[in-house]
């Protein structure tokens, strides 16, 4: 929209004339704002959004675990007659496990029709996932792995990818979450260079400069690249290391209209971790990747400061069992840590959020004690650069929240409400797994790959963090 009178008209066609309200009584500077962030947004998805929210009202979600029940019977036929007319009807868990496995042969394309109507309808079967202990590979596979591993990164095939788009803000810190730093007693290091330095191992080490894609946020960005200028790059190859930002949706009031947070200004939220595929390939990353060879990448999120940006054992594990995504995971804490764990939903690999799991369901154990449901995710995952082309677009489904935000309301008043009033739309990185045949999730050692810092005191806080990379650097 290239003017005041276009935007004006695409802003009637969808009834969200009041983000202009108070336009005329701006000045110019929060004029040119507010034209510039409304004329970017794309009002049709909005209303898309809008409407799955209204829907989502409708439904209560039903998890099956299990041995419990089956897929909706009607859904799976008719789904199955369209590409199969003489395999027989699909209608329970076991069966759906079997395509899973190749034991017998179906168009994937039902699969992913079978996967669409369940979540469409909120009926979710969650089981247990299969996972690779990596303390109990043998030494011999270990070096096999470490082998393919090292080959890929020398050939130019492996990439990583940060998340980093939040703010220090719960950390008392102002500025970039990457940017705060870390008392290591014998040093002081940001987020970001304690893993920058381990992509400056593997440079030492090989001579091969691993490419850094940072994805930043609208808010931290110029910040962000401004950091590593001050820092030099931590004595990284600038050309190597691209930032790149998060896209950001509108958050929309209960009514419908789109949330004015300030008069000249939208209130936007990030699409969530999911949209990584999407901005990756808005953003031409991985057009870049395809160009450079590049045939794996590694995603993890900036405050895990003892991830492995390169594991050469878990890239050549990846490599060798052909999978096209794989996962760390650690064994969860205790039945109400507060993290999502893998499973199978409906089949497909996916993670099921603490919020979704009963108490029942999270204190259930195997015959050795050890929880069923005991995989967590620790955001660190193995993309092949194949699977980004079976996500269509590159976007993921949206997942809606209602969140409680201040707003100006018709009379220009900042409006502060006492509870929930606002939708929020985010993708889950999660919900790319089931556009695989399968996945790997490895467990590993917490103490060695798990020190995240979320809090400013307590768990998960800069202490707890600091103590686990100390104890594990020595």
């Amino acid at each position: 929209m290239s003017n005041l009178e276009d935007v004006k008209g695409v802003l009637n066609e969808y009834g969200q004339e009041h983000l202009l309200s108070f336009y005329n009584n701006l000045n110019m500077n929060e004029q040119n704002l507010l034209f510039d962030q409304v004329s970017k947004i794309d009002f049709p998805l909005v209303d898309k959004l809008y409407n799955i929210s209204q829907e989502e009202k409708q439904k209560q979600p039903i998890f099956q675990f299990e041995n419990a029940s089956r897929f909706n019977q009607e859904d799976i036929l008719q789904a199955n007659q369209l590409d199969n007319p003489d395999y027989g009807g699909l209608t329970d868990v076991e069966q759906i496990k079997q395509i899973n496995k190749k034991e017998i042969s179906i168009n994937s394309k039902l699969m992913e029709r079978i996967y669409a109507s369940t979540i469409e309808k909120k009926i979710d079967c969650i089981e247990p996932i299969e996972h690779l202990d990596k303390s109990k590979i043998s030494e011999e596979d270990k070096k096999k792995y470490e082998e393919i591993g090292l080959e890929a990164v020398k050939k130019g095939q492996y990439a990583v990818v940060t998340m980093a788009g939040g703010q220090g803000t719960r950390l008392g810190f102002n500025g970039p979450k990457g940017a705060y730093i870390l008392d290591l007693d014998t040093e002081k290091k940001s987020l970001f260079e304690i893993l920058c330095s381990r992509l400056k191992e593997i440079k030492n080490q090989y001579g091969v400069v691993i490419p850094w894609y940072i994805m930043t946020s609208s808010e931290n960005n110029n910040d962000t690249i401004k950091f590593f200028e001050i820092n030099k790059y931590f004595g990284y190859p600038k050309e190597s290391i691209k930032f790149f930002v998060q896209g950001e949706l509108p958050m929309i009031l209960k009514n419908g209209n789109i949330v004015l947070e300030e008069k000249w200004k939208v209130k936007e939220g990030a699409d969530g971790h999911g949209g990584i595929f999407t901005a990756l390939k808005k953003n031409h990353i991985t057009d870049e990747m395809r160009e450079n060879g590049v045939k794996w990448f590694f995603v993890c999120g900036i405050d895990n400061i003892l991830a492995k940006l390169v594991d050469l054992e878990f890239l050549g594990l990846v490599i060798d069992q052909k999978v096209l995504v794989a996962s760390k995971s650690v064994l969860k804490a205790n039945p109400t840590e507060k993290v999502g764990v893998f499973c199978l939903r409906n089949g497909r690999p996916s993670v099921v959020e603490y919020t979704e799991i009963s108490d029942e369901m999270s204190k259930q154990t195997l015959a050795d004690g050890e929880l069923k449901f005991s995989e967590a995710n620790i955001l660190a995952h193995i993309f092949s650069i194949d699977l980004v082309d079976l996500i269509e677009g590159g976007e993921l489904p949206y997942h809606v929240a209602l969140k409680k935000t201040d707003y100006i309301d018709e009379n220009g008043k900042k409006v502060i409400p006492t509870e929930e009033n606002a939708y929020k739309f985010e993708c889950f990185i999660f919900d790319a797994f089931y556009k695989a045949d399968k996945m790997l999730v490895l467990r590993v050692k917490r103490e060695h790959e798990f020190a995240p810092i979320k809090n400013a005191d307590g768990v998960d806080s800069p202490q707890t963090a600091r103590e686990l990379y100390i104890k594990y650097i020595k």
